[in-house]
């Protein structure tokens, strides 16, 4: 039977059996799981063949929350309204219908601006060169009328208005004043001196998920050379960009001591983000139908709200999940900050384990209160 590396806190126990249960029941089986409470680390684990403590890996769209702690302290810097049209930083956005867009419901998947007329070629992303064709796309719906998982698009959306508002870009300014001050194992384009540490995400390649039509709405055309979004953090060029919608990297402490820096600060530090950022970020702005999905879905300005297929934690807590089936979130609620990532993407590529491990350390929580 394999067993797991690392530690929990007392009262933790539960957390430590059933990740070690999901070791038991599957041989192939390969993650990583920490969590902070009130900015102290109370679970470190590591198990399976294919992982290791200090395994950097991708994490997909858990990369969207890490971009969106970046907007969060441009809001709270007031460099950034929420209550202001895109336009107002963005000139060029204003057609099609675009012109009233706020900054609020473009970063919570309003836009209708899923992909563009032929799709992104893969190097736009890396190189930035998706803005203007973005802006001067037409929307897929009336924008501000419903909401719709921008895959990819979002990330150009919000590297764009860093740049508009700072002059520097996304990842810059995340490595400058989060990554670095708060020593957070979780990266934004992986630098050549940490390439040693990364393993590729293994996973089942799916015939139904090529992207093969040329108006690709998941935002790549099929000249890209990929086929699957599941290639993009395994591709050098890709991760070294740090394209902000799906090619961060990192590892579970990573997303957890990330998220408890924000909201409950660490090693005696306060949050980075105060209270009222955080509200202002994090209060939901769509739940119901998702256009792009068809599932129930719901946002705040970026990150993931729970709802009731996705369970995460407490009305409070604000996230986001990967492709992988990896999660990262806070949840002030109960002091949390979470991080979960596998090396193997889970059947479905729906974080259920994530979720589960999510529960087990709110109640073991809750039973220290």
């Amino acid at each position: 039977m394999q067993t797991s590396l690392g530690f929990v806190a007392p009262g933790y126990e539960g957390v430590l059996a059933l990740f070690e249960s999901f070791l038991a029941e599957d041989s192939r089986y390969s993650a990583q799981l920490a969590a902070y409470r009130n900015g102290v680390q109370v679970v470190r684990l590591t198990g399976g063949p294919d992982m290791a403590p200090d395994t950097l890996t991708g994490a997909y769209s858990c990369s969207k929350g890490v971009a969106a702690l970046v907007i969060a302290l441009l809001v709270q810097d007031g460099v950034l309204d929420l209550d202001r049209a895109m336009a107002h930083y963005w000139p060029e956005f204003a057609v099609h219908g675009k012109e009233r867009l706020l900054v609020r419901e473009a970063l919570s998947h309003q836009a209708g601006l899923l992909g563009v007329e032929g799709g992104f070629a893969l190097d736009e992303f890396t190189t930035s060169g998706a803005a203007a064709r973005l802006a001067a796309a037409a929307p897929a719906w009336e924008p501000g009328r419903q909401f719709g998982y921008h895959a990819l698009t979002i990330g150009i959306l919000m590297e764009e208005l860093c740049r508009r508002t700072t002059g520097e870009a996304l990842q810059d300014i995340y490595e400058r004043r989060i990554r670095k001050p708060q020593a957070v194992d979780f990266f934004l384009g992986l630098p050549d001196c940490q390439e040693d540490r990364y393993r590729d995400v293994l996973y089942e390649a799916d015939p139904a998920e090529a992207w093969l039509d040329p108006l690709s709405l998941d935002g790549l055309n099929s000249n890209a050379p990929v086929s699957t979004i599941m290639e993009l953090p395994n591709i050098r060029s890709v991760r070294a960009a740090g394209m902000s919608a799906a090619a961060g990297v990192g590892s579970a402490e990573g997303l957890a001591r990330l998220y408890a820096a924000a909201t409950t600060g660490i090693g005696g530090a306060g949050p980075f983000l105060s209270g009222g950022t955080i509200t202002a970020m994090t209060r939901e702005q769509v739940w119901g139908l998702d256009r792009s999905s068809g599932l129930d879905n719901a946002f705040a300005v970026v990150f993931m709200k729970p709802h009731p297929s996705r369970n995460f934690g407490s009305h409070r807590a604000f996230g986001h999940e990967g492709a992988n089936a990896a999660l990262g979130f806070a949840d002030p609620s109960y002091g949390l900050g979470f991080g979960y990532i596998p090396r193997r993407a889970e059947e479905g590529r729906t974080p259920g384990r994530a979720h589960r491990l999510a529960a087990e350390v709110r109640r073991s929580a809750a039973g220290l209160s």
